[in-house]
């Protein structure tokens, strides 16, 4: 894979500034757009409309009045933040109302999962690999959720197609041996049905992308297409052959992107995501589809790719410079499928392709240190925001991709704004106006994902009507609590990332799910403090200004204890017959779920359910660095 230079920020901008005064003429030869594409402009020129007007109508009604000196100066800084502000909100309530007109009605233009072709063999030629890049990931857990998908894989009658990479990055000797070891156990059950591979890289630069980029380099030529997995994903065999067919039917399809399925942790935050994710997330992943069409996001894992293309066009080069926004591309997944669009090549999500599961960090700790790592990998993508070729979709992406974690400091500042004016001027409200309208463009999202599987009578696949509504006022409250502590911890990844001060933010293992107090009040200790004193000093100008603030303090007052709640168990739920936050997944577990459970010591199988295939007699195969094989004979 060779990597071609950035053009860097400034450049790539006057280069896509005089592309579009002097827009190419089309060449009559070129194809014609196809009836998607035409549908995405017209939808997304709609989107764009609708965030202009509502951003405007609120701007005009926000407009700053008899403000003079520093109070005037605050003033136009809180309606520009606000605006701002109001466009992003604006973007992802519309966003929720496109899906949920598509989620009641189907969309012609989608790339839908064809059940009249679900029998249908596939080309012999069609090779597949299936790699799972990991590093000292918790390898029980890792081979248990990839046994269970290799199972499933080697029931299927294509099972000659696929065949199994899992590509090491660890360096640590005992985590290495605990990975051989797994690596001959699968192998010993199911080596018989699959070609399984497990390779070991000994210069192990640029993390996951490199690792990826290694295994395309050393056997990329072999296969026609690549299946991407994350260390905790379980795939079924059926989703696997289905994405193949896909991309047979679609070639010029470059990604294909799942929308897996979030399961496998019992702690209430990581539930709370689930049922989140399950809900509600469907939903803006169903608007996002309706306008992003053939140029829609791909997350890095349980995708599809077409290899060939990928190796020619996704090298990454390193970011120009010296900081931490230089360097190696962290969110490479944003920034290839932006390559891959721009060789002519198309990223489609299928959100009904049952089978891709995940899991939810399990505590907010955890959370937010995976949130550390995408800030800064986000941070860094805009620095291609202009590169030459790149399409109008893929630069919003990377755009929204900094807005995701940029918009935080963004309410920081509007917060701290506001309260200067309401120190100047004691009369000045807090809160805007428009607030009850912004609050509401937040929450009725909820309240149409809900609204949708009432329509499609899907309540009792959560436990009913009155359950689905308690776990949803559950999960939202949740949310609304963790809001202002993730706006603080997004806010210091920003401006670390942006300043070069390092900020130590040290998680709990994967593993160790339960938060310990002194560890977590060390972190939000500072939080405690300044809300106390925020608080204290609002008390001071009156009570008014003290009950406006409570709805940011008080979550920073219970930041510890409200951490650690939501990092244990929902047993003692289930214990007193409660099934709160329950998502159709754990009501009735698919046989894949239930045998990676089970191999990763979380749960026994019914009986009547073989946990082992038949013994291979053959040895186990361990790659090695430079592509040497050893053969390891039991």
């Amino acid at each position: 894979m060779i990597s071609r230079p950035w053009s860097g920020f400034w450049n790539g901008f006057l280069q896509s500034l005089r592309a579009l005064l002097h827009p190419p003429r089309r060449n009559r030869a070129e194809a014609p757009l196809q009836a998607w594409e035409t549908a995405a402009t017209l939808r997304r020129r709609a989107l764009g409309a609708g965030i202009l007007f509502s951003s405007v109508l609120a701007g005009w009604s926000q407009w700053p009045q008899n403000l003079q000196g520093l109070g005037a100066l605050l003033g136009w800084t809180q309606w520009t933040l606000f605006v701002l502000l109001f466009a992003w909100v604006s973007a992802g309530f519309l966003t929720a109302v496109l899906g949920f007109w598509v989620q009641l009605h189907p969309d012609p233009h989608a790339l839908a999962v064809p059940s009249s072709h679900a029998d249908l063999p596939l080309d012999p030629g069609a090779r597949t690999a299936l790699i799972m890049p990991i590093c000292h990931e918790q390898v029980r857990s890792v081979f248990a959720g990839l046994r269970a998908t290799c199972e499933s894989l080697a029931a299927t009658r294509d099972t000659t197609l696929f065949d199994v990479f899992v590509l090491s990055d660890s360096s640590d000797p005992a985590i290495l041996a605990e990975e051989q070891a797994a690596w001959r156990e699968l192998h010993d059950q199911l080596g018989h049905r699959l070609n399984l591979f497990y390779r070991v890289r000994a210069r192990r630069g640029r993390k996951k992308a490199g690792n990826v980029a290694d295994f395309c380099r050393r056997w990329g030529k072999d296969y026609r297409y690549m299946v991407v997995l994350d260390a905790d994903s379980v795939m079924t065999g059926s989703a696997l052959t289905t994405l193949v067919g896909l991309m047979e039917r679609n070639p010029s399809a470059g990604i294909i992107q799942t929308l897996p399925r979030s399961v496998g942790l019992d702690t209430v935050h990581a539930r709370s995501q689930q049922f989140a994710g399950r809900v509600t997330g469907q939903l803006f992943t169903a608007g996002m589809q309706y306008w992003q069409l053939g140029e829609s996001h791909y997350w890095g894992h349980n995708a599809i790719l077409r290899i060939a293309p990928f190796m020619r066009h996704c090298g990454l080069a390193l970011l120009p410079g010296k900081g931490n926004l230089s360097g190696e591309i962290l969110s490479h997944d944003f920034v290839e499928a932006a390559l891959l669009r721009r060789a002519g090549y198309h990223t489609w999500i299928v959100p009904g392709l049952e089978g891709s599961y995940e899991q939810q960090p399990a505590h907010l700790l955890e959370e937010l240190q995976r949130d550390r790592r995408w800030c800064q990998g986000n941070l860094k993508n805009f620095r291609l925001l202009w590169e030459p070729g790149f399409h109008a979709v893929h630069r919003a992406m990377l755009l929204t991709g900094v807005l995701a974690y940029a918009s935080a400091p963004l309410w920081m500042a509007y917060i701290l704004v506001s309260l200067s004016l309401t120190a100047l001027n004691p009369h000045t409200p807090l809160l805007p106006a428009l607030w009850p309208v912004t609050l509401s463009m937040l929450f009725i999202p909820r309240l149409l994902a809900l609204l949708a599987l009432f329509k499609r009578g899907e309540q009792a696949k959560f436990g009913g009507t009155s359950t689905l509504l308690a776990s949803a006022f559950t999960e939202a409250t949740l949310s609304l609590l963790q809001a202002p502590l993730r706006m603080v911890a997004h806010t210091l990844f920003v401006l670390t990332a942006l300043t070069g001060f390092r900020l130590e933010w040290k998680s709990p293992a994967r593993e160790a799910s339960t938060l310990a107090w002194r560890s977590t009040w060390q972190h939000y200790r500072g939080l405690f403090l300044i809300a106390t004193g925020g608080l204290a000093l609002a008390s001071l100008r009156g009570p008014t200004l003290m009950v406006d603030l409570l709805p940011i303090a008080l979550p920073w007052l219970l930041a510890a204890p409200l951490a650690i709640a939501t990092s244990h168990s929902t047993r003692f739920l289930k214990m007193r017959g409660l099934s709160l936050l329950d998502i159709p997944e754990e009501r009735r577990i698919p046989s894949v779920l239930r045998r990676a459970w089970h191999y990763a010591g979380l749960q026994p199988l019914p009986s009547g359910v073989s946990a082992r295939f038949v013994r291979s007699g053959t040895g186990t195969q361990i790659a090695l660095d430079r592509a040497q094989f050893l053969n390891l004979s039991r």
